[in-house]
């Protein structure tokens, strides 16, 4: 299918894809802490007529260099963008700390028809690098709303990798150990899906190394199973953080951090979950 691109400048940096016939889904691709706009991810979309808008969120100009406090008014416009192209149904299809952005939107804008959540977690976590004053310490909230920031996570700093400085690190350990350490912080900062009246579709692989993902997803599912809500679990065992989508390219390899998975259980998990986010969607592909 044919489709025209257009870049974006403003109020953030990213690209619309539209294709050539009118598209009744509009669906809205966020990347993790990669900062990356993922045009790979919405040009697939793109072909399978969806209008497809992908931004950079965070570390473009005036933006906050880091993870840290980022409005999620941002993706509120995002949504604005797509509802006013005549996107009927909208989705958001987010990786990592994406996903946590496309859970936190949903919660909080009712016109999210479906969240497609990629190595999700159930909680808001702090800050990933610094905010608008160039500093990391002390921890903060990833978000915020209505210019108030999110209850979170903080991470507990005693954590030291076992691994050689040499070597990629895991990080998951760092993760469960902060849980652990404050997890009189976790209930105020669970998201709260079960308030979402959009669909959720949940891709999480069991070897992942960044951050407990397939765990955060099994609570996302029982917190909306326990609210009569529905969602869907997608999971392969040998899969890590960076499911990839039919189309896509294997994710590039990292020096700083190990992701888990191998190339062929994340391209495996990334086909098990296409015609399931192709559904979700209302696309039939």
């Amino acid at each position: 299918m044919e489709w025209t691109e257009r870049e974006l400048t403003g109020p953030w940096e990213g690209v619309l894809m539209t294709p050539e016939a009118d598209a009744d889904v509009g669906v809205l691709v966020l990347a993790g802490s990669s900062g990356r706009i993922e045009r790979e991810r919405a040009r697939i979309l793109a072909e399978q007529g969806i209008a497809s808008l992908a931004i950079r969120w965070f570390g473009g100009p005036g933006q906050a260099p880091g993870i840290c406090e980022v409005p999620l008014e941002t993706f509120i416009h995002a949504v604005d963008l797509l509802h006013a192209g005549g996107a009927r149904r909208i989705g958001i299809l987010g990786t990592s700390k994406g996903a946590e952005a496309g859970l936190l939107t949903a919660v909080h804008d009712p016109r999210v028809d479906v969240v497609i959540a990629l190595s999700p977690t159930s909680r808001v976590w702090c800050n990933v690098g610094p905010g608008r004053d160039g500093d990391r310490l002390p921890y903060r909230s990833s978000w915020t709303w209505r210019d108030q920031p999110l209850p979170f996570v903080p991470m507990d700093d005693s954590w030291s990798a076992t691994q050689p400085t040499t070597d990629p690190v895991a990080i998951r350990e760092w993760y469960e150990l902060s849980e652990k350490t404050f997890s009189h912080l976790v209930p105020a900062a669970e998201i709260p899906v079960e308030k979402a009246r959009a669909d959720l579709l949940l891709v999480a692989g069991g070897d992942d190394a960044m951050w407990p993902s397939l765990p955060f997803a099994e609570q996302l599912a029982q917190r909306r199973h326990s609210a009569g809500a529905q969602a869907k679990l997608i999971t392969r065992h040998d899969a890590g953080h960076r499911p990839r989508l039919p189309g896509e390219n294997p994710a590039p390899a990292s020096t700083p951090f190990h992701y888990g998975g191998t190339p062929d259980a994340d391209a495996l998990l990334g086909a098990a979950a296409w015609p399931h986010i192709l559904d979700a969607l209302g696309s039939g592909g």
